[in-house]
């Protein structure tokens, strides 16, 4: 709350509980005073009641009676941060719904997961262009540091001792926090600055994200510091799809070697708008072609030599035998205990596509019909379920003339028979790091 406020609504607390108090002195003195002459009664009741108006007229204007319109304002200022004190209290989940709450284009606002500590949150890019890394976790802030949102991560705390010490920081004053079993959330004024924490734990782990920004950046700040608050998860479920419109800082997908001398074909979605692209122990990539349409794109790793190249080639006519399919791909290291094995998962093409929907990190996957032929590239996309709001991953086939036609206009795949046991040599992770 911003401390004028306070002092205002201290101010007013003050001069609502005196004013009866002033009544009752002039109600007891009366009695005594009549018994003096009248022109003394006169000078009492007159300079009396003028000394207590004067007194009144000399607070704040917030503090004046209830009628007068600064106080009106004041009223309602205190009622607003009552309000979003209110929704940070109750823990609301729901990042799809928090750039409703203020201009998402203007702020920059986007979901990102944070590598540092494995969270998601929502973060006002714009506001805070610059990012590094903070002694527990990452941290963004603005250009002349206004703003501040640093993420932390604590591998052995218990939640209600944190609290505890979070409240009792230096130099903050608490305005509303919550515990729960598995969260809690606090904010204040923290010197200069309004400040929010907001932490989640699993088993002994917590993590969390503190919001700091000057009291003079409340007007918009203080609806996305409530925005990021509630956008946070501590502990996204791995399996999971990414929100519509999120795009991860660091994204994981598969790729697949075409060529022996480093070409790959990947997905486009997971390899777009990426800073860096590497192969882990292989090096950088670039990306070098695309196919919009279909999703594919072409990386190339330079300096590679013997790589497997899988076998893409075959008759159209007869490459996909039935419905059923082998899925060869890596899945992102938080669905595989931090590991980097390349697996096989069975599932059936389908009129909506491939089901079920594989991990993450699949996207770029190859598939293989029964007989253990190529039968195309896979392409997940995040989608919301209908009335639900819940993100789910929806797992389509990039056929296999798809992607040979992609291929054929740019280099000479490899055509020969192949195999499940041949295509698990003939697969890599990608990786891209987002700014």
């Amino acid at each position: 709350m911003n401390m004028r406020v306070a002092a205002t609504a201290i101010v007013i607390g003050l001069v609502a509980a005196g004013a009866p108090a002033l009544g009752k002195v002039s109600h007891v003195r009366k009695p005594a005073v009549t018994t003096a002459a009248r022109g003394v009664v006169h000078r009492a009741a007159v300079r009396k009641p003028a000394a207590k108006k004067s007194r009144v007229a000399a607070l704040p204007a917030a503090a004046a009676p209830a009628g007068n319109g600064h106080h009106r304002k004041g009223r309602r200022a205190v009622q607003k941060r009552n309000k979003e004190a209110d929704n940070l209290a109750a823990l609301d989940h729901d990042p799809l719904a928090a750039p409703a709450n203020f201009p998402a284009d203007v702020v920059g606002w986007r979901l990102n997961e944070d590598p540092a500590t494995g969270a998601r949150l929502g973060l006002p890019e714009k506001l805070v262009p610059h990012a590094g890394a903070s002694r527990t976790g990452s941290r963004w802030t603005s250009t002349q540091g206004q703003i501040q949102i640093e993420t932390f991560r604590l591998a052995e705390a218990a939640l209600p001792a944190l609290f505890e010490e979070q409240k009792k920081a230096s130099r903050r004053e608490i305005t509303s926090s919550a515990l729960r079993p598995d969260s809690f959330v606090i904010s204040g004024v923290q010197g200069l600055k309004n400040f929010v924490v907001r932490a989640d734990a699993h088993g002994g782990e917590v993590r969390g994200v503190t919001i700091l920004y000057d009291q003079a950046t409340q007007g918009i700040m203080g609806r996305v510091a409530v925005a990021i608050a509630n956008s946070f998860a501590g502990f996204p479920d791995p399996n999971a799809a990414p929100l519509p419109g999120m795009r991860r800082t660091v994204e994981y997908g598969t790729a697949i070697v075409v060529g022996s001398d480093g070409d790959l074909v990947a997905s486009g979605r997971v390899t777009d708008e990426c800073q860096t692209i590497t192969v882990p122990g292989l090096g950088h990539v670039e990306r070098v072609a695309e196919d919009k349409a279909n999703n594919l794109a072409l990386l190339r790793l330079y300096g590679a030599r013997n790589l497997i190249p899988a076998v893409l080639g075959g008759d159209s006519a007869d490459s996909v035998q039935g419905d059923e399919l082998t899925l060869v791909g890596i899945a992102d290291p938080l669905a595989q205990a931090g590991e980097g094995a390349v697996t096989s998962v069975a599932a059936s093409l389908t009129a909506q596509g491939v089901a079920p929907a594989p991990k993450l990190g699949f996207s770029g996957a190859a598939a293989l019909d029964a007989r253990g032929r190529f039968a195309g590239m896979v392409d997940l996309n995040p989608s919301i379920v209908a009335g639900s709001g819940a993100a789910s991953q929806a797992a389509t086939l990039v056929a296999a003339d798809a992607v040979r036609a992609f291929l054929q206009a740019h280099i000479t795949p490899a055509a020969a028979a192949g195999g499940r046991a041949a295509m698990e040599q003939s697969v890599v992770r990608v990786i891209c790091v987002r700014k």
